[in-house]
């Protein structure tokens, strides 16, 4: 009787070439280290170098290791939704980054958290190698969406985490175009636990997340977990009103009780800017939302399948 898959490690990746040795070398010995039955499956995110010929070398010398091949880059929450979909763990998955800033040594700790009845372990960043700009947005970006948010989030905490079987199933279920996982993670509930970690720079290479994914990224953080934007119209509206109606009573002041004119070209200028600057952002924000519905409603895939190999076995993906 074939042993069953106790924990996936899943790792999506995309154009790491000068990674995925080095981050292949520190699995297989992670491996040699525990006596769970651990699958390793890599989500090759439409990798345009050396990476799907690398990983696919890897998955056919050793059964353990598993590749899920994209038809194309849909994004690193699609790539970690995909893996979702195809993990075959009964127990747990562990979530790790290719570049290695997630160290998968970790796990015992993740693990022993699991083991005392946590459904959700994640991991708490206390200490970036990244520039003091990139700190400082991260730092701000997670505490203001914290208090933005329905519900409360963990603070600098990451996609790295150890979710339970069942915590993967529901989020399976969840059809969202526009993801935000860590979002969508804490959202479900259960029982949850954060271990803090030093998060190392990485091995090689460079981060594939530019400042415009990062900015969007953010974007469906907020507009998804948050009511704020478009409470923020009403409020907006709501102020536009009373500055009027303060500037209103100034100027029947002004005309009544000291017979004096007001300017009115400089006052009409300001008024126009103030009330226009506050039309367009409040339609920006209502498009930001029509936007999302438009995606959402056209019911695309989230993710296409192009190769998979399990088992050493190549298949087309369905």
């Amino acid at each position: 009787m074939e042993k069953k898959i106790q924990i996936s490690l899943l790792v999506p990746i995309f154009n790491e070439e000068d990674v995925v040795p080095v981050l292949v070398k520190r699995l297989t010995q992670f491996l040699s280290t525990r006596t769970e039955n651990i699958e390793v499956v890599f989500i090759n995110d439409g990798s345009t170098d050396q990476t799907p010929i690398q990983l696919f070398s890897v998955c056919m010398s050793d059964p353990r290791f598993q590749c899920i091949s994209l038809s194309r880059n849909f994004g690193h929450q699609m790539a970690i939704t995909a893996g979702l979909h195809y993990v075959r763990a009964d127990e747990a998955v562990f979530i790790i980054d290719a570049d290695l800033q997630d160290p998968p040594e970790l796990f015992p700790q993740f693990y022993e958290k699991l083991q005392e009845g946590y459904d959700v372990v994640y991991g708490i960043r206390k200490e970036r190698k990244e520039s003091w700009f990139k700190r400082f947005m991260f730092f701000s970006f997670y505490r203001i969406l914290s208090k933005l948010s329905t519900r409360a989030f963990p603070v600098d905490a990451g996609d790295f985490c150890l979710i339970s079987r069942k915590v993967a199933s529901v989020i399976n279920q969840f059809p969202e175009e526009s993801r935000y996982l860590r979002g969508i993670r804490s959202w479900v509930g259960f029982k949850q636990a954060g271990i803090s970690y030093e998060r190392a720079a990485r091995i090689a290479g460079k981060s594939k997340y530019s400042y415009s994914s990062r900015i969007r990224f953010a974007m469906n953080g907020i507009y998804n977990f948050s009511e704020l934007p478009i409470r923020f119209i009403t409020l907006a509206g709501f102020l536009s009103v009373l500055i009027a109606l303060v500037y209103l009573a100034f100027t029947l002041i002004n005309r009544f009780i000291y017979h004096d004119v007001t300017p009115g070209f400089t006052a009409l200028i300001f008024a126009i800017i103030l009330f226009g600057g506050v039309q367009l952002l409040s339609l920006g924000v209502i498009g930001e939302y029509v936007l999302r519905i438009f995606f959402q409603g056209k019911n695309r895939p989230l993710f296409v399948v192009d190769k998979k190999i399990i088992d050493k076995e190549i298949s087309d993906g369905k």
